[in-house]
């Protein structure tokens, strides 16, 4: 009976152990699932491109087994233990025989060896010449290869031994010397160097046109003066294309570019029936949120754009203006560019959305023109709330104080910071100061960042407390002990905890808004998810909800247009289904105020004579809704690859729905095609600083460079448009050096669960 429950015992204890092996391999299958998807979309190492993770099943239990990494190339099979290394010794070492026939990274492809059996140790510091390639097999040895070039005369001509005892007037030095000797007379009798690949004339207008598109789109990001540096040049000349000139794509190249490029945009724009105005860059830099304070000049590059109904965005112009542009300039601006898009026929323009002057020029705008709905940009109203909070919670003005006294006296007390950089070292393998803001009241990035270092030091800070050189320094200065005192107050950590994460919920719904960009639809259901989110952090943090909640609502007040509402009944995106089996318009989630601002706008938006008979339809909308089938079609969702998030199939859906099978509401299905497009904010291309920085040197008196560059901004903005790409190069940057990291990070991580089992 014993050894029976002996067997059991034994056979349960493999099962559990079976069972959290499989969770282990699954948990690492997915993490190099991921990190291979990012490296795919451009965001990781190359060698994923050719890596394919597997999850091995136990035949006999048919629970994860193992994780093991195929080769694409040729189905050769690894270990998942280090993809690192097994890129270098499969792919870059040539044991994959289908890896140089297929396009390698730049990063992967090996230095350039030549055999070296007679090369001095001593000529190497000073061989500055042109390398040639010797392989290994022409080379008659089979032992390892160096970088050298192999001498004609001179050191090359003398035996090895006699070498070491070869002087030279100039001593060492002349050894350089006698290199270029030796290049020149190579010259003289062999005139004719190797020739690169050989490329036909239209291959090399291609190229040539390819290269131009990228400076072009870059934006500043590449000077024109980088095309003349000699690795530049050497390289174009390695690949077989001429040398160019800078002059080149500053001439008739980039007029032709920004002629084609406009032709295009223009025919896009006279395809549509109506668009909407985007206009972003009024707000001042120093007014949005202090997070991009590149320079001190007073100018500010405004951009406009043009969004159209299929939900493409095209770029219009840049505007460069001064911090103190009036209300009444940016309402001429506005106009001037409907004119120029529609001339006389202005009521194609829907409306209009900008990131300031809702109050004066949007509004004066929307009331001369009755068919207009001007919103402001939902990504400024939500980081202006960030501004509310610091402005009117004294919460916020306290733990600023207290983070400013703190990196203040670990920062520039040496005894202090010596024994900070100490325990750094110690707990997180590295040192850093503590960041504080150039200005203590201006609430933004920098403040955020000092928060975030002070969170992220508290174990180091709490070990210095018990250092004896802080001990000394608290002796004799009262702000030292106070610091001390704060630091050991659990309450201090407490309150900084609140109004970080206070500040990170508004801010990561901001940055959602800005890559997402929310249609006008969707700002109700946004303020309602903030709302929610702000109330479960008081209950988190035992804040009292009042005072937020009060300036949450007063922010919400300051954005909200009718347009809102009217937009989120007629959507059918937003039907919900009753106990009957209909989709209905979400009437019950509007107040009686918002259910009064539907009626109004939408009577405003249509002819009078046609206001009775757009209610009447508005009244059926609201009792019979949609077919359900329609409506199904309309709001299914798929699970995005790369965020993982559910997403609408077919965005243009909802537009559609009113335009082909709605078309029994006449007047309302006017109203419904000409608002639901509308876009809620009006972040769209983000110009390169370096040349924004560049045209406020010039002080805007060159005519001739100024209309260089709106041609080169009108280029780059037009192809990111093209391409949904609303991110800067210097976002990209920073996500790929952080990726780099983070991608040890996740394997580190599998590799940790991995042995901990």
């Amino acid at each position: 009976m014993a050894a029976t429950n002996a067997g059991v015992a034994a056979a349960d204890s493999a099962a559990s152990s079976d069972e959290a092996a499989a969770k282990t391999a699954q948990k690492r299958y997915e993490g190099l699932l991921m990190v291979r998807n990012k490296a795919i979309k451009g965001k990781g190492a190359w060698y994923w491109t050719h890596l394919e993770p597997l999850l091995v099943h136990n035949t006999e239990t048919g629970l994860p087994k193992a994780v093991k990494l195929r080769c694409t190339l040729c189905d050769a099979v690894f270990s998942a233990s280090n993809p690192s290394r097994t890129a270098s010794e499969h792919l870059k070492r040539g044991t994959c025989p289908n890896f140089n026939s297929a396009a390698k990274p730049i990063s992967s492809v090996s230095p350039v060896l030549v055999s070296s059996s007679t090369s001095p140790p001593s000529a190497s510091p000073f061989n500055n010449r042109k390398r040639t390639t010797t392989s290994p097999s022409a080379s008659g040895s089979g032992s390892g290869s160096l970088y050298h070039a192999p001498s004609r005369f001179g050191i090359g001509l003398i035996p090895h031994q006699q070498q070491q005892h070869l002087k030279l007037s100039g001593g060492k030095e002349d050894l350089g010397a006698l290199a270029m000797l030796e290049d020149s007379v190579k010259k003289l009798k062999s005139p004719k160097t190797s020739p690169g690949p050989t490329l036909s004339k239209a291959q090399i207008d291609s190229a040539i046109k390819f290269l131009g598109d990228w400076v072009y789109e870059s934006c500043g990001a590449v000077s024109f003066s980088s095309l003349e540096h000699p690795k530049f040049r050497a390289f174009l000349a390695q690949v077989g294309l001429p040398p160019v000139f800078p002059r080149e794509f500053t001439g008739t190249r980039l007029d032709a570019r920004f002629e084609e490029a406009k032709v295009e945009s223009e025919a896009r724009i006279r395809d549509a029936m109506f668009f909407q105005i985007a206009s972003d860059g009024w707000k001042w830099k120093r007014e949005r949120e202090s997070y991009y304070d590149y320079d001190d000049s007073n100018s500010g590059l405004v951009n406009l754009s043009v969004n159209l109904p299929n939900g493409t965005s095209l770029y219009r112009r840049a505007l460069f203006v001064t911090a103190s542009a009036p209300s009444k300039y940016a309402e001429e601006v506005m106009w001037e560019t409907i004119t120029g898009i529609c001339g006389n026929l202005v009521q194609q323009c829907v409306g209009i959305v900008a990131d300031r002057f809702k109050a004066k020029a949007l509004k004066n705008l929307e009331n001369q023109n009755h068919w207009m709905v001007n919103l402001t940009c939902q990504y400024q109203g939500f980081n202006t709330l960030i501004k509310d909070f610091a402005k009117e919670l004294p919460l916020f003005r306290t733990v600023v104080q207290n983070c400013l006294k703190l990196a203040n006296l670990f920062n520039y007390t040496s005894q202090v910071r010596n024994s900070f950089h100490k325990y750094q070292l110690q707990e997180y393998g590295h040192t850093w100061l503590l960041r504080v803001p150039a200005h203590e009241f201006e609430f933004g990035l920098p403040v955020c960042a000092m928060m975030e270092d002070t969170l992220s030091s508290v174990r180091a800070l709490q070990l210095v407390l018990m250092d004896e050189p802080f001990k000394m320094v608290a002796i004799e200065d009262q702000g030292a002990r106070e610091v001390g005192d704060m630091i050991r107050d659990v309450g201090f950590w407490n309150d900084l905890e609140a109004v970080h994460g206070l500040v990170k919920l508004v801010k990561d719904m901001a940055q959602e808004i800005e890559a997402e960009r929310p249609l006008v639809g969707q700002c109700l259901p946004l303020w309602d998810e903030l709302r929610a989110k702000v109330k479960d952090w008081c209950s988190k943090f035992h804040i009292a909800e009042g005072v937020v909640e009060k300036l949450v609502e007063r922010r919400f007040k300051k954005n909200y247009h009718p347009a809102w509402a009217a937009a989120y009944i007629l959507d059918p995106l937003y039907l919900v289904r009753d106990t009957s089996g209909k989709y209905l318009p979400p009437f019950k989630y509007l107040t009686p105020e918002q259910e009064k601002d539907v009626d109004r706008l939408i009577t405003r938006l249509v002819a009078r004579d046609e206001a009775h008979i757009a209610l009447m339809e508005l009244m059926k909308w609201r009792t019979e809704g949609l077919d359900p089938v329609y409506a199904q079609a309309v709001q299914m969702k798929e699970r995005d690859p790369v965020t993982g998030k559910m997403r609408i199939v077919n965005p243009q859906s909802s537009r559609l729905v009113w335009e082909t099978y709605l078309t029994e509401f006449k007047s309302l299905g006017k109203v419904a095609v000409r608002l639901i497009f509308l876009h809620a904010t009006s972040c769209g291309f983000k110009c390169n600083w370096s040349l924004w920085r560049w045209v406020c040197a010039q002080g805007h008196h060159s005519r001739n460079a100024l209309n260089k560059v709106q041609k080169l901004i009108f280029i780059a903005a037009h192809s990111k448009l093209e391409r949904r790409d609303f991110s800067s190069d210097q976002d990209k940057d920073a996500e790929l050096f952080t990726l780099a990291n983070g991608e040890d990070d996740v394997l580190n991580d599998v590799l940790v669960d991995t042995s901990s089992v």
